[in-house]
């Protein structure tokens, strides 16, 4: 029996620096001189020569709804695509990669903005935390901002280094060094360079990195990686998961990278942030019927780094169809709601975890007769904070919260 030999790739793409042709490796040169079609952005496209004989084909706006119709109407043609750098590095070959598949694709890397920008620095590019505000929300950068360290943000261009200066003040770090690299890889390379809190220099460059050097003010807020941030980072009208419930509870729900989890109650939000915060490819809903409510959600989750949960304004369990297939849900109101645990149970695979909190006896008595049929853990959580009385100090105890916690497909083991 003989193998058939792979099929050849259907779409080149080439990765360009800001030098333009002259920095192109002769494997790149030599697959555009053979391309009919060559797609890019319109300031790549100009980087080319005119013995590239090939069509130019600039992407429209919005990019990804037309890739698959731009990739269909030229399959066979010799299809080339420009892309800034490493094509797989926050680039266009990860949709080519999604859409047309990895077998489609031949991809020829051009080091990174990123790659010189530490070359430029100093600095190992495997220890430097990289955000991006390409097509992304400004506020994603918070969620990296911890104090001793550096994170080089890929500009959107030539606004975004002033746009980082007043997050970084905002938010308590206007004594962090920014340096803008650039023009990086070109002759043209620069680096500006200033404070955050009053940032001395007009917009520039649109082609740039910018390389933050993290420093806050007394009295900021000290952001952490663990669970369990303090209650005073949620904007709160007092439907908050407290601090150490909050972190036992993330505990019980067990993020790992590319999960969904579905917050059901939502409240402040903070179950769902958090578990944004665990890893940057984690996924979050948070269901919140008050739209009052919602808004500070959304609020408090762009103040603390995590701009990417979903909110879904409504009621349980009508507001949870059509979302995303969990890996977890957690269930922080609302749990008397007829249909709302069979919902979410139903809802969530085999290996999925549910955690469900309640302060009332009414809800208790539910989480009791499901822990009796599924099994998993049934525990109380008890906190007491030590305050003054009189002249001395007591323990003043908080509501005690009973949490059910189980995994869907264990439960006829937990019953043996």
């Amino acid at each position: 029996m003989t193998t058939a030999p792979a099929p050849e790739p259907a779409i080149t793409v080439v990765g360009i620096g800001a030098d333009g042709w002259a920095g192109l490796a002769p494997a790149g040169r030599q697959a555009l001189h053979d391309a009919s079609v060559v797609l890019g952005g319109p300031r790549q496209l100009d980087l080319l020569p005119a013995e590239v004989t090939a069509e130019r084909l600039a992407w429209p706006s919005p990019l990804r709804p037309a890739v698959p119709g731009l990739l269909a109407a030229h399959r066979g043609r010799g299809l080339a695509v420009l892309a800034s750098g490493d094509p797989m590095f926050f680039g266009i070959g990860r949709t080519l990669a999604e859409i047309a598949g990895p077998q489609a694709l031949r991809v020829l890397p051009h080091p990174s903005s990123v790659s010189y920008a530490c070359a430029r620095l100093g600095r190992a590019v495997e220890e430097t935390e990289v955000v991006s505000l390409v097509g992304r929300p400004l506020d994603s950068l918070a969620g990296a901002l911890f104090p001793g360290r550096t994170v080089l943000v890929l500009s959107a261009g030539a606004h975004t280094p002033g746009q980082v200066a007043v997050l970084l003040a905002e938010r308590g770090y206007g004594p962090s060094r920014l340096r803008v690299l650039e023009q990086l890889g070109t002759p043209a390379e620069r680096v500006l360079e200033g404070a955050a809190d009053g940032w001395p220099h007009p917009p520039g460059d649109p082609l740039n990195v910018i390389a933050v050097d993290c420093a806050a003010e007394p009295g900021t807020l000290r952001a952490q990686l663990v669970p369990g941030l303090p209650d005073a980072a949620f904007e709160s009208d007092g439907q908050l998961t407290k601090r150490h419930v909050r972190a036992a509870t993330l505990a019980s729900l067990a993020p790992a990278p590319g999960e969904m989890l579905w917050d059901v109650g939502g409240g402040s939000g903070s179950i769902g942030i958090e578990w944004l915060r665990a890893h940057r490819s984690c996924r979050a809903v948070s269901v919140e019927r008050d739209p009052v409510r919602a808004e500070r959600i959304t609020r408090n989750a762009a103040a603390l780094g995590a701009p990417g949960l979903r909110v879904v304004t409504g009621p349980a369990p009508a507001a949870l169809a059509h979302l995303p297939v969990p890996d977890a849900v957690f269930i922080g109101g609302g749990l008397t709601a007829p249909g709302l645990l069979d919902a979410c149970w139903e809802a969530l695979p085999e290996g999925g975890r549910l955690v469900a909190n309640t302060v009332t006896l009414e809800s208790e008595a539910l989480l009791t007769t499901w822990y009796r049929r599924y099994g998993g853990e049934l525990l109380r959580l008890a906190v007491a904070h030590a305050v003054p009385v009189g002249g001395f100090t007591g323990w003043r105890q908080a509501m005690p919260v009973t949490q059910w916690s189980v995994v869907k497909g264990t439960e006829q083991k937990e019953q043996q």
